[in-house]
């Protein structure tokens, strides 16, 4: 690939990464995978 094929990649990356974020931090999202991971503790006793 050249550079320009790169760069583009990168920021494509990028900006994925940056929704992928802003979805996890959600109030909604973050909520659920706290009481996911709380389910999955309290399974394990």
């Amino acid at each position: 690939m050249s550079t320009a094929e790169y760069a583009v990649g990168t920021i494509a990356a990028c900006g994925f990464a940056a929704v992928l974020y802003k979805v996890l931090t959600s109030g909604a999202v973050s909520a659920e995978l706290q009481q996911l991971i709380e389910r999955a503790l309290d399974a394990g006793r």
